[in-house]
């Protein structure tokens, strides 16, 4: 509490505005990935870009346009 008082009065800002701009910097920060949580995740990428075509491109396309059409229309489960 000391530290938080010395820094609201030597900033001149209310002391919950000090608290906020806190969890804000910290949040950004967080929200980074590290080097080594990055280069795993580039590998994973890399090793699906990798694997050969399982489907045509016409049944990927359709796909695609049932979700998008789903998705404008509203989704509900099927019964069964």
């Amino acid at each position: 509490m000391r530290l938080l008082r010395r820094i609201a009065e030597r900033t001149r800002k209310p002391q919950s505005l000090v608290i906020r701009e806190a969890i804000a910097q910290y949040a950004a920060r967080e929200e980074k990935l590290s080097d080594e949580e990055r280069e795993r995740l580039l590998n994973v990428l890399r090793d699906i870009s990798t694997q050969p075509v399982t489907r045509q491109q016409a049944d990927v396309d359709r796909e695609l346009q049932d979700i998008r059409r789903a998705r404008r229309t509203g989704w509900s489960r099927p019964v069964g």
